[in-house]
């Protein structure tokens, strides 16, 4: 592509998208995530770069999705999806914050120095998928990411309003024709076929009933649930909530971070004692459960509770199906309960990592195992599969006598039913449900598998986020100086204390964590914590 080409870079940027704030804006964890007024200049550059970053990937398909996941409505976001269903590669963050900040002015020698820099073959087909979650401004900010990749000459397909996970899906299945067909039918067909075809061959039994409650967290994800709804054929009673509409709000006081982080339940759900209720983020991505008691208690399960739940039955199937040989492995963050860490070393002996937080380094850790489980406590996850692992599963399907070749049949089904791109409420919703029917379980019998250690979440508002930097998966704070002297004289005085601080990955936030012996001291020590981010990190009242 000659430099006069690249003209029209600046001029849909200067008549159709212009650049109306120097607020600096940067690449984190989940791409770009702030008000939603501040964006358009931002997704029609992503469009600009999704074109660049499919054209040095020789043409394969990158996606694009607009959310702002569990943040309220007034925010938004955009993230690029790399060909293989994964977050953007890291190394790319940084060209992002770039490309996003950058003035108008400089846009057009900013593109084609990044173009020189990649060494990007401007003559190569690009091809982007442009999804959107719900949000009012959702449908402007996508159109804003179409007008970049047709400004560098792209071929965008606009999927419309899709969970995040099925546009990862889709995005995998464009690149890799045999994980299976890269359209929303094409979704349903795989991970709820699969489902189906497990249940048919699992009785109900035990104290297992098959009416699920699910907080929909008046986002996409609820929508999607209730199109799959009407095809499950009496194989799960979904019964939704918060749908969106009827006044409710995406992501307020309702979903799966407002559940994990306030320990409260969402507004707009009925709740009935011991009724097991879902509940899912905003775009899809994430999904807690949790039941209310006799007393109005909240039981919360969250990531940790998903991730040793589907760890504990795929080593029964592999145990069953005589595939000890391959490795299995857990990945976890600090933000993982003590307790989980603990049974899942010491009673299912299966190893576990502990990575910084970012679904990025869950995925790339778990990546190493033969079957790599990951969940961060927020009940973001999955699980991914070598091809190793499916390969010894085939061929006991196979070879193997008739009880092995029966786990085998059901271990593929699971794998099958799985999102391996990213983490995905929906697929884990069946997952869960999957493992809870096979054992005749109730969400009680779940949660008695081990005593989660009580724990309390805040959020400081601080000046400048990168004022704190951590090392060893985040467990440690090495500036601001004396920071974490104070928090380990903090935690000492609590019975099984532990507390972290860590920055935001997309706000100048500092998120504090700290876990005790009861939930009056856990609260303390998250408190006090804060307290010590506020005097010693440039706190903000």
């Amino acid at each position: 592509m000659p430099p006069s080409s690249l003209r029209v870079v600046y001029a849909f940027a200067r008549e159709m998208h212009p650049k109306t704030t120097d607020v600096f804006i940067q690449y984190g964890t989940a791409g770009f995530r702030t008000k939603a007024n501040l964006l358009e200049h931002v997704v029609y550059r992503m469009g600009l770069l999704a074109v660049i970053r499919s054209r040095v990937k020789n043409g394969r398909t990158i996606g694009i999705m607009i959310t702002a996941s569990h943040n309220l409505e007034p925010d938004n976001g955009v993230k690029l999806i790399d060909p293989d269903g994964e977050m953007l590669e890291q190394s790319w963050e940084d060209i992002a914050t770039r490309m996003a900040n950058v003035s108008d002015n400089d846009l057009e020698s900013i593109t084609g120095q990044i173009i020189k820099e990649v060494n990007a073959d401007m003559s190569l087909k690009a091809s982007v998928y442009i999804g959107m979650d719900t949000r009012y401004t959702s449908p402007r900010l996508a159109a804003a990411a179409a007008n970049g990749v047709i400004a560098l000459k792209g071929t965008p397909k606009e999927f419309g309003i899709v969970t995040t996970p099925i546009l990862h899906f889709c995005v995998k299945c464009r690149n890799d024709n045999t994980y299976g067909v890269p359209t929303e039918e094409g979704y349903y067909e795989k991970i709820v076929g699969s489902f189906k075809r497990i249940r048919q061959k699992l009785s109900v039994s035990g104290d297992y009933n098959t009416t699920l409650y699910v907080d929909g967290a008046n986002g996409v994800g609820g929508k999607k649930l209730n199109i799959i709804k009407k095809t499950l054929d009496g194989e799960l009673d979904l019964m939704l909530f918060n749908l969106g509409g009827n006044g409710g709000k995406l992501n307020l006081n309702c979903g799966a971070d407002y559940v994990k982080v306030s320990q409260s339940v969402p507004v707009g759900v009925e709740h009935v004692p011991y009724q097991r209720v879902a509940s899912l983020d905003g775009d899809g991505d994430r999904i807690v459960y949790y039941y209310v008691d006799d007393d109005k208690k909240m039981h919360l399960l969250d990531g940790d509770r998903i991730a040793t739940l589907l760890a504990s039955y795929i080593t029964e199937l592999l145990n069953n199906c005589g595939a000890n040989s391959l490795k299995l492995g857990l990945v976890q963050t600090a933000y993982a309960n003590g307790a989980s860490t603990k049974y899942i070393t010491e009673e299912l002996k299966i190893p576990v990592s502990c990575v910084k937080t970012g679904v990025k380094n869950l995925h790339h850790e778990a990546l190493k195992y033969d079957i790599g489980i990951y969940f961060e406590a927020n009940g973001h996850g999955t699980v991914v599969y070598s091809n190793e692992a499916k390969n010894t599963l085939k061929k006991i399907d196979e070879d193997g006598d008739a009880e092995q070749r029966k786990s085998a049949q059901i271990l593929l089904d699971f794998i099958n039913m799985t999102n391996e791109t990213v983490g995905d409420a929906i697929s884990d919703l069946f997952l869960v449900e999957t493992v809870l029917c096979a054992r005749g379980q109730n969400i009680t019998g779940w949660e008695t598998t081990y005593q989660d250690l009580p724990c309390r979440q805040l959020k400081v508002t601080v000046q400048d986020r990168n004022a704190i930097q951590t090392t060893d998966a985040e467990r440690r704070c090495i500036s601001p100086e004396g920071l974490q002297e104070r928090i380990d004289e903090l935690v000492c005085k609590v019975e099984s204390g532990r507390a972290f601080v860590r920055p935001s990955g997309t706000e100048d936030i500092v998120r504090v964590y700290a876990e005790g012996d009861t939930q009056e001291s856990a609260d303390k020590l998250a408190e006090d914590v804060a307290q010590a981010v506020r005097e010693l990190a440039g706190g903000v009242n």
